[in-house]
Protein backbone atom coordinates (compact mmCIF):
# COMPACT_ATOMS: atom_id res chain seq x y z
CA UNK A 1 0.00 0.00 0.00
CA UNK A 2 1.11 3.43 -0.68
CA UNK A 3 -0.94 5.85 1.43
CA UNK A 4 0.29 7.53 4.59
CA UNK A 5 -0.69 11.15 5.99
CA UNK A 6 -2.70 11.61 2.41
CA UNK A 7 -6.27 10.50 3.17
CA UNK A 8 -7.58 7.73 0.86
CA UNK A 9 -10.08 10.18 -0.56
CA UNK A 10 -6.93 12.14 -2.04
CA UNK A 11 -4.94 8.97 -3.16
CA UNK A 12 -8.02 8.23 -5.23
CA UNK A 13 -8.24 11.80 -6.41
CA UNK A 14 -5.08 12.17 -7.34
CA UNK A 15 -5.30 8.86 -9.16
CA UNK A 16 -8.72 10.31 -11.23
CA UNK A 17 -6.83 13.96 -11.87
CA UNK A 18 -7.57 14.69 -15.71
CA UNK A 19 -5.03 16.56 -17.87
CA UNK A 20 -5.97 20.68 -17.02
CA UNK A 21 -5.14 23.91 -17.84
CA UNK A 22 -1.50 25.47 -16.83
CA UNK A 23 -1.28 27.92 -13.78
CA UNK A 24 -0.58 31.73 -15.32
CA UNK A 25 2.07 33.04 -16.14
CA UNK A 26 2.52 30.88 -19.84
CA UNK A 27 5.07 32.42 -21.60
CA UNK A 28 6.00 33.07 -25.41
CA UNK A 29 9.15 31.91 -26.94
CA UNK A 30 12.24 34.68 -28.10
CA UNK A 31 12.61 35.66 -31.33
CA UNK A 32 15.99 34.38 -33.50
CA UNK A 33 19.44 35.26 -32.64
CA UNK A 34 21.57 37.91 -34.05
CA UNK A 35 24.00 37.26 -36.80
CA UNK A 36 26.92 36.00 -35.10
CA UNK A 37 29.61 36.24 -33.77
CA UNK A 38 27.28 38.77 -31.89
CA UNK A 39 26.02 37.91 -28.53
CA UNK A 40 22.12 36.30 -29.11
CA UNK A 41 19.27 38.35 -29.02
CA UNK A 42 17.65 35.38 -26.85
CA UNK A 43 16.79 36.72 -23.74
CA UNK A 44 14.11 38.44 -21.40
CA UNK A 45 11.94 36.31 -20.79
CA UNK A 46 8.10 37.84 -21.66
CA UNK A 47 6.13 36.91 -18.61
CA UNK A 48 4.94 39.31 -16.00
CA UNK A 49 7.10 40.08 -12.77
CA UNK A 50 5.03 37.49 -10.28
CA UNK A 51 6.07 34.95 -12.81
CA UNK A 52 9.82 35.95 -13.44
CA UNK A 53 12.98 34.89 -12.15
CA UNK A 54 16.11 36.91 -12.36
CA UNK A 55 18.61 36.92 -10.64
CA UNK A 56 22.49 38.57 -11.35
CA UNK A 57 25.08 36.42 -8.79
CA UNK A 58 27.82 38.40 -7.26
CA UNK A 59 30.56 37.15 -9.97
CA UNK A 60 28.66 39.04 -12.68
CA UNK A 61 26.68 36.10 -14.31
CA UNK A 62 22.99 36.83 -14.64
CA UNK A 63 20.33 33.83 -15.13
CA UNK A 64 16.86 34.74 -16.11
CA UNK A 65 13.59 32.42 -16.85
CA UNK A 66 9.88 32.22 -16.32
CA UNK A 67 7.97 29.57 -14.46
CA UNK A 68 4.53 28.55 -14.51
CA UNK A 69 2.82 25.33 -12.32
CA UNK A 70 1.73 22.31 -14.16
CA UNK A 71 -1.21 19.88 -13.24
CA UNK A 72 0.99 16.92 -13.42
CA UNK A 73 4.74 17.82 -13.79
CA UNK A 74 5.00 20.26 -11.64
CA UNK A 75 7.47 23.13 -11.92
CA UNK A 76 8.18 24.03 -15.52
CA UNK A 77 10.77 26.68 -15.93
CA UNK A 78 10.78 28.30 -19.58
CA UNK A 79 12.85 30.74 -21.51
CA UNK A 80 15.96 30.10 -19.36
CA UNK A 81 18.89 32.62 -20.55
CA UNK A 82 22.32 33.44 -19.21
CA UNK A 83 24.51 36.33 -19.79
CA UNK A 84 28.07 35.98 -18.16
CA UNK A 85 29.97 39.48 -17.65
CA UNK A 86 31.57 40.27 -21.04
CA UNK A 87 28.11 39.56 -22.81
CA UNK A 88 26.33 42.04 -24.35
CA UNK A 89 22.50 39.70 -24.28
CA UNK A 90 21.49 37.33 -22.84
CA UNK A 91 22.18 33.68 -24.62
CA UNK A 92 18.67 31.49 -24.34
CA UNK A 93 19.45 28.10 -23.80
CA UNK A 94 16.00 26.16 -23.18
CA UNK A 95 12.45 26.70 -24.23
CA UNK A 96 11.71 24.65 -21.42
CA UNK A 97 12.60 22.10 -18.41
CA UNK A 98 10.89 20.34 -16.19
CA UNK A 99 10.72 16.46 -14.81
CA UNK A 100 8.91 13.83 -17.52
CA UNK A 101 8.37 11.22 -14.76
CA UNK A 102 9.21 9.29 -11.84
CA UNK A 103 8.68 6.00 -11.98
CA UNK A 104 8.35 3.96 -9.32
CA UNK A 105 8.41 -0.08 -9.42
CA UNK A 106 8.92 -2.32 -6.69
CA UNK A 107 11.01 -5.33 -6.14
CA UNK A 108 8.65 -7.86 -5.32
CA UNK A 109 6.86 -7.37 -8.60
CA UNK A 110 3.01 -6.53 -6.83
CA UNK A 111 3.20 -2.73 -7.75
CA UNK A 112 4.33 0.32 -9.96
CA UNK A 113 3.95 4.08 -10.22
CA UNK A 114 4.38 6.58 -12.71
CA UNK A 115 4.11 9.78 -10.07
CA UNK A 116 3.76 12.70 -11.91
CA UNK A 117 1.05 10.64 -13.88
CA UNK A 118 -1.19 8.64 -11.78
CA UNK A 119 -0.10 9.34 -8.26
CA UNK A 120 -0.88 13.55 -7.91
CA UNK A 121 2.59 14.80 -7.45
CA UNK A 122 1.13 18.19 -8.12
CA UNK A 123 -1.31 18.53 -6.12
CA UNK A 124 1.09 17.20 -3.59
CA UNK A 125 3.00 20.96 -3.63
CA UNK A 126 4.28 21.55 0.10
CA UNK A 127 4.42 24.66 2.31
CA UNK A 128 8.15 25.71 2.70
CA UNK A 129 9.35 27.12 5.68
CA UNK A 130 11.58 30.29 5.41
CA UNK A 131 14.16 28.18 7.35
CA UNK A 132 14.37 26.10 4.18
CA UNK A 133 15.35 29.16 1.98
CA UNK A 134 17.56 31.02 3.18
CA UNK A 135 18.36 34.29 2.51
CA UNK A 136 15.75 33.97 -0.42
CA UNK A 137 12.30 34.56 -1.95
CA UNK A 138 9.34 31.85 -1.01
CA UNK A 139 6.50 32.57 -4.20
CA UNK A 140 3.26 31.33 -4.11
CA UNK A 141 1.75 28.78 -6.25
CA UNK A 142 -1.49 28.15 -7.14
CA UNK A 143 -2.54 24.36 -7.78
CA UNK A 144 -3.83 23.07 -10.77
CA UNK A 145 -6.58 19.98 -9.57
CA UNK A 146 -5.80 20.86 -5.64
CA UNK A 147 -7.20 18.34 -3.71
CA UNK A 148 -8.52 21.01 -1.21
CA UNK A 149 -9.63 24.44 -3.51
CA UNK A 150 -9.98 26.29 -0.82
CA UNK A 151 -6.20 25.75 0.00
CA UNK A 152 -4.71 25.76 -3.90
CA UNK A 153 -2.28 28.80 -2.80
CA UNK A 154 0.75 27.22 -1.95
CA UNK A 155 4.27 28.53 -0.47
CA UNK A 156 5.91 26.25 -2.71
CA UNK A 157 8.97 27.53 -4.91
CA UNK A 158 12.02 29.06 -2.94
CA UNK A 159 14.54 31.24 -5.19
CA UNK A 160 17.89 31.86 -3.03
CA UNK A 161 21.50 31.78 -4.00
CA UNK A 162 24.19 29.66 -2.79
CA UNK A 163 27.92 29.13 -2.87
CA UNK A 164 29.24 25.83 -4.19
CA UNK A 165 33.09 26.11 -3.22
CA UNK A 166 36.07 26.94 -5.64
CA UNK A 167 34.95 27.35 -9.02
CA UNK A 168 38.53 27.57 -9.96
CA UNK A 169 42.28 27.97 -8.32
CA UNK A 170 45.39 28.65 -10.67
CA UNK A 171 48.42 29.67 -9.06
CA UNK A 172 49.86 31.02 -12.32
CA UNK A 173 53.72 31.04 -13.87
CA UNK A 174 55.10 32.53 -10.18
CA UNK A 175 54.62 32.04 -6.35
CA UNK A 176 53.01 35.22 -5.93
CA UNK A 177 49.94 35.38 -7.19
CA UNK A 178 46.92 32.92 -6.64
CA UNK A 179 43.77 33.08 -8.55
CA UNK A 180 41.00 31.82 -7.17
CA UNK A 181 37.03 32.43 -7.12
CA UNK A 182 34.47 30.76 -5.38
CA UNK A 183 31.28 29.52 -7.28
CA UNK A 184 27.84 30.95 -6.91
CA UNK A 185 24.66 29.18 -7.68
CA UNK A 186 21.55 30.45 -8.14
CA UNK A 187 19.13 27.91 -6.77
CA UNK A 188 15.12 27.27 -7.90
CA UNK A 189 13.62 24.24 -5.94
CA UNK A 190 10.05 23.19 -4.74
CA UNK A 191 9.20 20.01 -2.82
CA UNK A 192 5.87 17.55 -3.27
CA UNK A 193 4.99 14.58 -1.39
CA UNK A 194 3.86 11.47 -2.86
CA UNK A 195 2.39 8.78 -0.48
CA UNK A 196 5.46 8.86 1.76
CA UNK A 197 8.62 10.22 0.25
CA UNK A 198 8.78 13.93 -0.29
CA UNK A 199 10.26 14.89 -3.36
CA UNK A 200 12.29 17.80 -3.49
CA UNK A 201 12.77 19.35 -7.43
CA UNK A 202 16.07 21.12 -7.67
CA UNK A 203 17.11 23.43 -10.23
CA UNK A 204 20.70 25.02 -9.90
CA UNK A 205 21.85 27.50 -12.00
CA UNK A 206 25.68 28.09 -11.68
CA UNK A 207 27.62 31.19 -12.42
CA UNK A 208 30.40 29.02 -14.95
CA UNK A 209 26.64 28.59 -17.02
CA UNK A 210 26.40 24.73 -15.63
CA UNK A 211 22.81 23.87 -15.29
CA UNK A 212 22.41 21.21 -12.70
CA UNK A 213 18.82 19.21 -12.15
CA UNK A 214 18.66 16.86 -9.17
CA UNK A 215 15.45 14.69 -7.50
CA UNK A 216 15.69 14.05 -4.07
CA UNK A 217 13.89 11.78 -2.34
CA UNK A 218 13.03 12.07 1.49
CA UNK A 219 10.30 11.66 3.86
CA UNK A 220 9.76 8.80 5.35
CA UNK A 221 9.64 5.22 4.80
CA UNK A 222 6.19 3.31 4.40
CA UNK A 223 5.71 0.84 7.36
CA UNK A 224 2.84 -0.64 5.21
CA UNK A 225 5.27 -2.03 3.12
CA UNK A 226 7.59 -3.31 6.04
CA UNK A 227 6.43 -7.48 4.82
CA UNK A 228 9.24 -8.29 2.53
CA UNK A 229 9.63 -11.66 3.86
CA UNK A 230 10.73 -13.28 0.42
CA UNK A 231 14.12 -11.86 0.15
CA UNK A 232 14.05 -8.94 -1.64
CA UNK A 233 14.12 -6.67 0.94
CA UNK A 234 16.01 -5.41 4.23
CA UNK A 235 15.61 -5.52 7.77
CA UNK A 236 15.04 -2.31 9.53
CA UNK A 237 13.73 -3.19 12.84
CA UNK A 238 14.44 -5.29 16.16
CA UNK A 239 16.44 -8.44 14.34
CA UNK A 240 15.18 -9.59 10.98
CA UNK A 241 11.15 -7.50 11.63
CA UNK A 242 10.31 -5.09 9.43
CA UNK A 243 11.71 -5.67 6.59
CA UNK A 244 11.99 -2.70 3.77
CA UNK A 245 10.58 -4.10 -0.10
CA UNK A 246 12.98 -2.43 -2.12
CA UNK A 247 12.32 -0.44 -4.92
CA UNK A 248 13.16 1.72 -8.07
CA UNK A 249 13.19 5.26 -8.61
CA UNK A 250 13.66 5.88 -12.21
CA UNK A 251 13.43 9.91 -13.29
CA UNK A 252 12.65 11.20 -16.21
CA UNK A 253 13.91 14.81 -17.42
CA UNK A 254 12.48 16.83 -20.39
CA UNK A 255 14.84 19.51 -21.53
CA UNK A 256 13.55 22.10 -24.71
CA UNK A 257 16.45 23.33 -26.29
CA UNK A 258 16.50 26.61 -27.27
CA UNK A 259 20.13 27.69 -28.00
CA UNK A 260 20.49 31.64 -29.52
CA UNK A 261 16.74 31.79 -29.41
CA UNK A 262 16.41 28.79 -32.25
CA UNK A 263 14.43 25.58 -31.54
CA UNK A 264 16.84 24.36 -34.91
CA UNK A 265 19.79 22.37 -32.90
CA UNK A 266 22.11 19.70 -33.78
CA UNK A 267 22.55 16.60 -31.24
CA UNK A 268 26.22 15.22 -31.90
CA UNK A 269 27.68 11.90 -30.20
CA UNK A 270 31.01 11.58 -29.48
CA UNK A 271 33.29 8.75 -28.57
CA UNK A 272 36.72 7.50 -27.99
CA UNK A 273 38.87 4.55 -28.98
CA UNK A 274 41.89 3.88 -26.83
CA UNK A 275 44.53 1.96 -28.82
CA UNK A 276 47.51 0.24 -26.83
CA UNK A 277 50.87 2.28 -27.26
CA UNK A 278 52.63 1.57 -30.92
CA UNK A 279 56.77 0.69 -30.89
CA UNK A 280 58.40 3.79 -30.13
CA UNK A 281 55.09 5.55 -28.18
CA UNK A 282 55.05 6.32 -24.44
CA UNK A 283 51.37 5.74 -24.09
CA UNK A 284 48.69 4.12 -25.63
CA UNK A 285 46.73 6.83 -27.64
CA UNK A 286 43.45 8.23 -28.14
CA UNK A 287 40.64 9.34 -30.78
CA UNK A 288 37.67 10.57 -30.65
CA UNK A 289 34.99 10.61 -33.37
CA UNK A 290 32.58 12.87 -33.93
CA UNK A 291 28.45 11.21 -35.01
CA UNK A 292 26.20 13.68 -36.33
CA UNK A 293 22.70 12.12 -34.77
CA UNK A 294 20.16 13.38 -37.65
CA UNK A 295 17.59 10.70 -36.11
CA UNK A 296 15.85 10.27 -33.39
CA UNK A 297 18.01 7.88 -30.87
CA UNK A 298 17.70 6.23 -27.86
CA UNK A 299 21.52 6.46 -26.82
CA UNK A 300 23.35 4.72 -23.85
CA UNK A 301 25.99 6.04 -22.01
CA UNK A 302 28.99 4.35 -22.05
CA UNK A 303 33.10 5.32 -21.02
CA UNK A 304 34.19 7.72 -23.33
CA UNK A 305 30.75 8.53 -24.92
CA UNK A 306 29.26 11.42 -24.85
CA UNK A 307 26.36 13.93 -26.37
CA UNK A 308 26.21 17.70 -26.86
CA UNK A 309 23.65 20.19 -28.26
CA UNK A 310 24.87 22.55 -30.80
CA UNK A 311 23.44 25.93 -31.84
CA UNK A 312 22.50 26.17 -35.44
CA UNK A 313 22.51 29.88 -35.65
CA UNK A 314 25.17 31.23 -32.97
CA UNK A 315 28.81 31.27 -32.56
CA UNK A 316 31.17 32.67 -29.36
CA UNK A 317 33.40 35.49 -30.03
CA UNK A 318 35.79 32.60 -31.18
CA UNK A 319 33.54 31.50 -33.82
CA UNK A 320 32.56 28.54 -32.57
CA UNK A 321 29.37 26.97 -32.16
CA UNK A 322 28.05 27.20 -28.98
CA UNK A 323 26.92 24.01 -27.55
CA UNK A 324 25.77 22.44 -24.49
CA UNK A 325 27.19 18.94 -23.39
CA UNK A 326 25.28 16.49 -21.35
CA UNK A 327 26.97 15.14 -18.31
CA UNK A 328 25.45 12.07 -16.86
CA UNK A 329 24.78 11.68 -13.50
CA UNK A 330 25.44 7.99 -11.49
CA UNK A 331 22.75 6.32 -11.95
CA UNK A 332 21.21 2.59 -11.69
CA UNK A 333 19.50 1.66 -15.19
CA UNK A 334 16.03 -0.55 -14.46
CA UNK A 335 15.88 -2.90 -17.01
CA UNK A 336 12.36 -3.90 -16.51
CA UNK A 337 10.27 -1.64 -18.64
CA UNK A 338 10.68 -0.70 -22.51
CA UNK A 339 11.36 2.99 -21.84
CA UNK A 340 13.82 2.69 -19.02
CA UNK A 341 16.48 0.69 -20.59
CA UNK A 342 17.94 3.52 -22.11
CA UNK A 343 20.25 6.32 -20.42
CA UNK A 344 18.63 9.67 -22.94
CA UNK A 345 16.40 10.25 -25.75
CA UNK A 346 16.60 12.38 -28.97
CA UNK A 347 13.07 12.81 -29.36
CA UNK A 348 11.80 15.71 -32.53
CA UNK A 349 9.13 17.92 -31.03
CA UNK A 350 5.96 17.14 -30.57
CA UNK A 351 3.52 18.94 -28.38
CA UNK A 352 1.40 16.25 -27.24
CA UNK A 353 5.01 14.19 -26.51
CA UNK A 354 4.89 15.00 -22.84
CA UNK A 355 5.82 12.38 -20.48
CA UNK A 356 8.05 9.69 -20.87
CA UNK A 357 5.55 6.50 -19.52
CA UNK A 358 1.97 6.48 -19.38
CA UNK A 359 1.74 9.82 -21.41
CA UNK A 360 -2.05 10.95 -20.86
CA UNK A 361 -1.66 12.71 -24.62
CA UNK A 362 -3.36 10.79 -27.75
CA UNK A 363 -0.34 11.54 -29.85
CA UNK A 364 -2.08 9.15 -32.68
CA UNK A 365 -2.77 5.57 -33.79
CA UNK A 366 0.72 3.63 -32.73
CA UNK A 367 2.73 6.31 -30.89
CA UNK A 368 2.44 4.82 -27.99
CA UNK A 369 2.74 5.85 -24.27
CA UNK A 370 6.34 6.07 -23.65
CA UNK A 371 9.16 7.61 -24.72
CA UNK A 372 11.15 4.84 -26.12
CA UNK A 373 7.78 4.51 -28.87
CA UNK A 374 8.55 7.62 -29.92
CA UNK A 375 11.99 7.32 -31.31
CA UNK A 376 10.68 5.75 -34.82
CA UNK A 377 13.48 7.25 -37.56
CA UNK A 378 12.09 11.03 -37.51
CA UNK A 379 14.59 13.68 -38.58
CA UNK A 380 15.94 15.92 -35.71
CA UNK A 381 15.21 19.14 -36.99
CA UNK A 382 13.90 20.13 -33.01
CA UNK A 383 15.38 17.91 -30.61
CA UNK A 384 13.67 17.43 -26.97
CA UNK A 385 15.91 15.49 -24.63
CA UNK A 386 14.81 13.27 -21.91
CA UNK A 387 16.92 11.98 -19.58
CA UNK A 388 16.76 8.98 -17.62
CA UNK A 389 18.27 8.46 -14.20
CA UNK A 390 17.64 5.40 -11.89
CA UNK A 391 18.33 4.42 -8.62
CA UNK A 392 17.50 1.47 -7.09
CA UNK A 393 16.23 1.98 -2.75
CA UNK A 394 17.64 -1.01 -1.00
CA UNK A 395 16.25 0.23 2.86
CA UNK A 396 18.57 0.77 5.15
CA UNK A 397 18.69 1.22 9.80
CA UNK A 398 19.81 4.96 8.49
CA UNK A 399 16.42 5.78 6.59
CA UNK A 400 14.45 6.13 9.63
CA UNK A 401 13.66 8.70 10.75
CA UNK A 402 13.32 10.83 9.01
CA UNK A 403 15.00 9.48 5.49
CA UNK A 404 18.02 11.19 4.92
CA UNK A 405 17.60 12.91 0.97
CA UNK A 406 19.16 10.13 -1.31
CA UNK A 407 19.46 12.48 -5.19
CA UNK A 408 19.48 11.57 -8.39
CA UNK A 409 20.31 13.49 -11.48
CA UNK A 410 22.67 15.15 -14.15
CA UNK A 411 23.81 18.24 -15.62
CA UNK A 412 24.35 20.16 -18.87
CA UNK A 413 27.75 22.05 -19.26
CA UNK A 414 28.50 24.97 -22.02
CA UNK A 415 30.94 23.86 -24.28
CA UNK A 416 31.98 27.08 -26.27
CA UNK A 417 29.02 28.96 -25.10
CA UNK A 418 31.79 31.60 -24.13
CA UNK A 419 34.83 32.23 -25.66
CA UNK A 420 36.53 31.77 -22.30
CA UNK A 421 36.03 30.63 -19.13
CA UNK A 422 33.01 32.99 -17.88
CA UNK A 423 34.84 33.51 -15.29
CA UNK A 424 37.91 34.69 -15.92
CA UNK A 425 39.77 37.77 -13.84
CA UNK A 426 40.72 40.62 -16.03
CA UNK A 427 44.33 40.17 -15.51
CA UNK A 428 44.22 36.84 -17.64
CA UNK A 429 41.84 37.85 -20.59
CA UNK A 430 44.21 38.09 -23.13
CA UNK A 431 45.65 34.21 -22.73
CA UNK A 432 42.92 32.99 -25.45
CA UNK A 433 44.21 30.14 -27.84
CA UNK A 434 48.41 31.07 -27.72
CA UNK A 435 49.80 33.21 -25.63
CA UNK A 436 52.75 34.14 -23.80
CA UNK A 437 53.95 34.55 -20.09
CA UNK A 438 52.54 38.18 -18.83
CA UNK A 439 50.12 38.50 -21.60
Amino acid sequence: MRVNRISRARRHAALGVSVVALAAGVTTGAGPAAAQPKAATAAAAECSSAYKIEQKLSSGTTWSMCWRYDGKAGLVLEDIAYQPKGEAAPIKVLNSARLGQIHVPYDDGSVEYDDLTGFGFAQGLMNLDPGECPGGTIKKVKVPDSWDPDQSDVSGLCTTTRSRGHAYRMQGDSANKVYQAQGKDLLVYSVNQVGWYEYMTEWRFQDDGTITMNLGATGSLSYYDYDAGDGRGWPIGKGPRAQATSHSHNAFWRLDFALDGSSKNRVEQYDSTVTAAAPGQQAPSTKTTRTPVTKELAGDAKSYRWWRVVSAVGKNKDWHPRSYEIVPGPSTKYPGRSFTKHDVYFTEYNECEQFASNNPGNCGAGAGKSVDKWVDGQTLTHPVVWMNVGFHHIARDEDQQPMPVHWQGFSIAPRDVTAMNPLTPAELVGQNGQWTPGS
